[in-house]
């Protein structure tokens, strides 16, 4: 049974008219939805501190208006379709039609999601859990939770992880808003970021209050020299699985950054988001590990489980974390104590490491169809960066009209990602092109569709 909210003036007398007229104007207003149960007439008298009789005479005049209906043994409930007068729903909003072909970049397959798993996670965790840790938990993620993060990533990624480390967030761009916001503080004022780098992260890195500047990447990673001769003191770099272009940091590369670090008393912001994924040889450990007093390593399972569980961990510097946690505390008291408990188990018995494997050889192979029906389909297209993560960065012919092509395709019903406004500076067209969420097969199809949007330009 729905609580109904209903303002009653008890020194005006008159009530049954004025339950009637409260009830009547919030159905009117769609306040109270058509299909709403209502209370039965006693809950409600004792809910508004009414005698029964007046709201058995409310509902009876309410019904007999047909705002109300009512069948002995049922209850009484709104009447479905019953809004009248100035209160007319709202005209609906134009939703784009998605397209047959969705190759946006960085979205994994949702239909992959260990939903059994996560739910017997969930099972164990409220069965276990005490009463007290149904509170407000650490601002910094559950012991616990922090403590099987800090395991894996030492494990996976030879990370300098340590639970006091761990700060656990909202996802990597929360890490990332709350990391700005602690640098600042601490007089960081312009801000480095690799060029082409994805877009979607640079309004949260503008809130910041940092000036952004474009580093270009090479087929080694981050230019670092052009780095040495900006004004920055902190850096945004995916060293293991660069975005877009795919490309990693060399060894040297890494070894160059590090130092400017140290001298510029810098900080690296490590964004590690799609670690997990790579294919043609065993993962490059992460940045952390050669200089955790230097590096802030970002990671989060919105590639590798769904980003809607909004789940992820920063490991900072303990000055900074610590910061990050107070921060954290003061803006919304922490995050999900079950999900990070239901995270923390399907790590430590394993589950998240099986969940990983699978979808690992899934992506494998919806790569491989991809690039090779490109090839097939379209030969002068090269495709750029190591077999790794959930896109392909693809260059296209010189003089080729990106835009124009990225257009042909969404009429031929294929999403593509232009290069372009991914760039600080302009440079050879390109596309990046997701292929998580599709099986080889719709792959190949929608290769052979951009072939032929390619013709149309």
């Amino acid at each position: 049974m729905a609580e109904i909210l209903v303002a009653l003036d008890r020194s005006a007398g008159r009530l049954v008219e004025q339950l009637v007229a409260g009830l009547r104007d919030g159905v009117r207003s769609g306040r109270i939805a058509g299909g709403t149960m209502l209370p039965p007439s006693r809950q409600l008298a004792s809910e508004l501190r009414l005698s029964r009789g007046i709201v058995v005479e409310a509902y009876q005049q309410l019904v007999a208006e047909g705002y109300l209906l009512s069948r002995p043994g049922a209850g009484t409930w709104v009447a479905s379709c019953h809004t009248v007068g100035e209160a007319t729903a709202a005209p609906p909003v134009p939703v784009a039609a998605e397209p047959e072909f969705d190759l946006t970049p960085g979205r994994p397959d949702l239909a992959a999601f260990p939903r059994t798993a996560w739910v017997a996670a969930l099972r164990r965790v409220l069965a276990d859990l005490p009463h007290a840790d149904l509170g407000y938990g650490d601002p910094g993620g559950v012991p616990r939770f922090r403590e099987e993060i800090a395991g894996y990533l030492r494990r996976v990624r030879a990370a300098d992880a340590t639970p006091d480390r761990v700060v656990a967030v909202n996802g990597s761009a929360h890490g990332l808003a709350l990391g700005l916001q602690a640098l600042y503080e601490r007089g960081h004022r312009v801000l480095a970021v690799e060029d082409p780098s994805a877009d979607r992260p640079r309004p949260l890195m503008a809130a910041s209050g940092m000036k952004i500047i474009g580093v270009p990447v090479d087929a080694s990673g981050l230019v670092v020299s052009d780095l040495r001769r900006s004004d920055a003191t902190v850096v945004f770099s995916g060293p293991a699985h660069q975005y877009p272009t795919g490309v990693v940091l060399a060894p040297h590369r890494r070894a160059e950054l590090i130092a400017w670090a140290r001298i510029t008393d810098g900080v690296i912001l490590e964004d590690d988001y799609d670690a997990e994924f790579r294919y043609d040889r065993d993962p490059v450990g992460c940045l952390q590990g050669m200089a955790p007093d230097r590096v802030l390593y970002l990671g989060t399972t919105s590639k590798s489980l769904a980003p809607s569980l909004r789940l992820g961990w920063a490991v900072a510097p303990p000055a900074l974390g610590t910061r990050m946690r107070e921060l954290r505390q003061d803006s919304d008291l922490g995050g999900s104590v079950l999900d990070h408990l239901a995270m923390a188990h399907l790590i430590a018995q394993g589950a998240y490491d099986r969940h990983l494997r699978t979808i690992r050889r899934r992506y494998r192979q919806r790569r491989d169809a991809l690039v090779g029906a490109l090839a097939a389909e379209l030969p002068q297209w090269k495709v750029r960066g190591v077999a790794a993560g959930l896109h392909a960065l693809v260059d296209l012919p010189p003089g080729s009209d990106e835009g124009a092509l990225t257009a042909a395709a969404a009429r031929r019903g294929v999403r593509v990602q232009p290069l372009g406004p991914l760039r600080f500076a302009p440079g050879e067209p390109g596309l990046v092109l997701g292929y998580a969420g599709l099986a080889p097969g719709r792959l190949v199809e929608a290769a052979r569709r951009l072939g032929a949007a390619a013709g149309d330009v």
